[in-house]
């Protein structure tokens, strides 16, 4: 799932001042968004429920999700010819054909002899 269009992320500084404008100055949560050209109303205040629950090092937080996978990763590539060639193979028993002399059929082991 992609994110939103026009979304955007603001800068650790940006949202500590956005805080502290709240905190200690006491603007309205719209005013701190025009003020700091926060796009999103709502922002500001998931930024002080985040502050208010885990503090500083709260919003210093990546943001949360499923990490991209590095399709280009040797290993990644690796384990997915490896899962094509067992399937191939289970395919080939499966349809009766005679697998070529010398095919091991048993499926395959990392280098810790782990079944994968």
């Amino acid at each position: 799932m992609s994110r939103k269009e026009g979304s955007k992320d603001y800068p650790l500084e940006l949202k500590i001042e956005a805080v502290r404008m709240w905190i200690e100055e006491g603007y309205p949560q719209r005013e701190i968004t025009e003020r700091l050209g926060i796009r999103d109303p709502r922002r500001v205040n998931t930024w002080l429920r985040i502050y208010r629950k885990e503090g500083e090092a709260g919003l210093k937080k990546p943001r949360r999700g499923r990490p991209k996978k590095n399709r280009n990763s040797l290993e990644e590539r690796i384990k997915q010819l490896e899962m094509e060639n067992t399937l191939l193979k289970a395919l080939a028993i499966e349809l009766g054909e005679e697998l070529p002399e010398g095919l091991d059929i048993r499926p395959s082991t990392d280098t810790e002899g782990n079944s994968k």
